[in-house]
């Protein structure tokens, strides 16, 4: 081991490029359920009595939540927590980072940790072919020469990167100036917490759904992470989630 804390050449051993097409998500803690959205907005009316309404079955305030959710009242909304831990391609936290009010991040760093050669390269049912102008496109099939090409040219780009990046560290340049030559497919993981007002913000956006009242063009990968964090949603909050889909998947 070298002065700097990093392994020498002779100690590094360079892992085989491992290639993925899908995203994860876990949800690692939380405290969220329907009832903490019922007793926050009794408060205005109950006071100190609202607390009582933490042991009630939030079945029997379906129409509450409901008329909280149409009426856009979002501030009982934020008085839980989740915290999911999601590995995807850096491009993917590039757009997530855009979403700041009611989030918290903290992401995996290549300033103190030597980065694993995992990189996304597009599933073969990725679409590929982009029609239409910016704010009203869609996406279509590409041809089997674009497939072809699109994963050929991304295993070749993210194994020459990471060459490259292995090259630097075994001169023993230090890792936050090697990694500024991997490509932003390279995986990384990180800790996403936010309150079911801010996720549903999230899901407005980074989801395509029939049923929304305003149309939204995520791009695919980020959309992947959104329903897999949705699906945890809409166990832990069972009737705010349906109350979302319910009215036009318009965040409170």
């Amino acid at each position: 081991m070298s002065d700097t804390g990093q392994a020498t050449p002779a100690e590094r051993i360079t892992p085989a490029a491992k290639f993925r097409s899908d995203v994860t998500v876990e949800l690692v803690q939380s405290a969220a359920q329907d009832s903490d959205v019922v007793w926050s907005a009794r408060v205005s009316t109950s006071g100190e009595k609202s607390i009582d309404a933490q042991h009630e079955d939030a079945n029997e305030s379906k129409g509450l939540i409901n008329f909280l959710m149409k009426n856009r009242h979002g501030t009982p909304f934020e008085h839980n927590s989740m915290t999911f831990m999601v590995s995807a391609p850096i491009f993917v936290f590039r757009e997530f980072h855009r979403h700041r009010v009611g989030w918290s991040y903290n992401e995996e760093s290549g300033r103190y940790r030597e980065l694993a050669p995992v990189f996304y390269v597009p599933g073969p049912d990725r679409k590929l072919v982009q029609i239409g102008k910016a704010g009203h496109y869609e996406f279509i099939d590409g041809t089997a020469e674009q497939s072809r090409i699109v994963h050929e040219a991304t295993i070749r780009a993210c194994e020459s990167s990471y060459a490259a990046y292995q090259e630097m560290l075994d001169a023993g340049v230090a890792r936050e100036v090697a990694r500024g030559v991997l490509p932003v497919s390279t995986f990384s993981t990180m800790y996403a917490t936010c309150n079911a007002r801010s996720l549903m913000a999230f899901l407005s956006l980074r989801t395509k759904d029939e049923a929304s009242a305003f149309p939204s063009y995520p791009q695919r990968e980020i959309e992947m992470v959104a329903e897999l964090m949705e699906a945890e949603f809409a166990k832990l909050m069972p009737i705010t989630h349906a109350c979302f889909v319910a009215n036009g998947r318009v965040c409170p």
